[in-house]
């Protein structure tokens, strides 16, 4: 889905489970102007808020009696080669004003659900920040709503960044069956990347014995590729030009976790990273400490 395919209504980029054909996962993207402000109706999905670049205030009205307005300040980031950043979770059948003083750009990463969570902040030391892979297969995961960091219904999402030259998402994998060993989720991939309007990355999927999804892509800051079966990847990031990109799941199973399955052809090299480390590029900025942030709910 190329950037500015899907916008509407507003966004940069707009997918729900209508317009990719599946039945949970959906994301948008909001571009504001200094000054500006958007409604936003969570309706039978949860959301949670990232900036990634520049900071914005929410101010929520949750569904149900008793509940009261609250307002949450996130400082954001400059961008998201930066640093990790706060956020919030927007309950489903709550209603937002998302506004920015001076402007930014703003994920909004949603999960059809049927429990109603509290609204909350949560701060940018908070984030779990892990290495994954070794040597060429290096990057770094935010974790910021793995399943289990973040308490949602059925949203899961987390950040990942790699160096230029390595390849992500890899060995292939896939979460297209329910089971002992995967978890059914539909995946939405949205990439950013440093180094100007030229650069570029590449992503595979391609049919698992379950799923049909055969995609080779060139992918640009903004794009979005929606994965809703297959093995996928390597998620590649072309020598000089390092690569982000947010992946949003969820999913039909009774278990709100990220079980995946190897492709057997590809699964030994795990096996190499025992003798190999880290690329020395990672992690690609330092995480802010617990005193860096102050709660700031309303």
């Amino acid at each position: 889905m190329p950037a500015g395919s899907t916008a509407r209504d507003g966004y940069d980029l707009w997918v729900d489970p209508r317009s990719a054909g599946w039945e949970h996962s959906a994301l948008r993207v909001l571009t504001l102007a200094p000054g500006g402000s958007a409604d936003f109706a969570a309706g039978d999905s949860e959301w949670v808020v990232l900036p990634l670049g520049g900071g914005c205030t929410v101010d929520v009205q949750e569904a149900g009696p008793g509940a009261r307005p609250r307002s949450f300040t996130l400082r954001g980031r400059a961008d998201v080669f930066s640093g990790t950043t706060d956020f919030c979770y927007l309950p489903r059948d709550s209603r937002a004003v998302i506004g920015s003083t001076d402007g930014g750009r703003f994920a909004l990463a949603g999960a059809r659900c049927a429990r109603r969570l509290p609204a909350r902040r949560v701060p940018a030391s908070a984030v779990p920040v892990e290495l994954r892979g070794a040597g060429s297969a290096s990057r770094q995961v935010n974790n910021f709503a793995a399943a289990d960091v973040l308490d949602c219904d059925r949203l899961i999402a987390v950040e990942v960044l790699t160096p230029g030259g390595n390849w992500s998402s890899y060995p292939p994998h896939k979460h297209d069956e329910d089971g002992p060993h995967e978890t059914r989720l539909e995946e939405i991939y949205y990439y950013e990347l440093r180094g100007g309007p030229a650069a570029i990355g590449y992503q595979r999927v391609y049919p698992s014995p379950t799923g049909s999804g055969d995609v080779l892509a060139e992918v640009r800051g903004g794009d979005a590729v929606l994965i809703p079966d297959g093995w996928h990847g390597p998620s590649m990031a072309v020598p000089g030009y390092d690569m982000y990109y947010l992946n949003v799941m969820a999913g039909p199973g009774p278990v709100r976790a990220w079980l995946i399955s190897d492709d057997p052809a590809h699964a030994w090299v795990r096996e190499t990273w025992r003798d190999q480390r880290p690329d020395p590029r990672l992690p690609l900025y330092r995480a802010p400490r617990a005193a860096e942030e102050e709660e700031e709910d309303v």
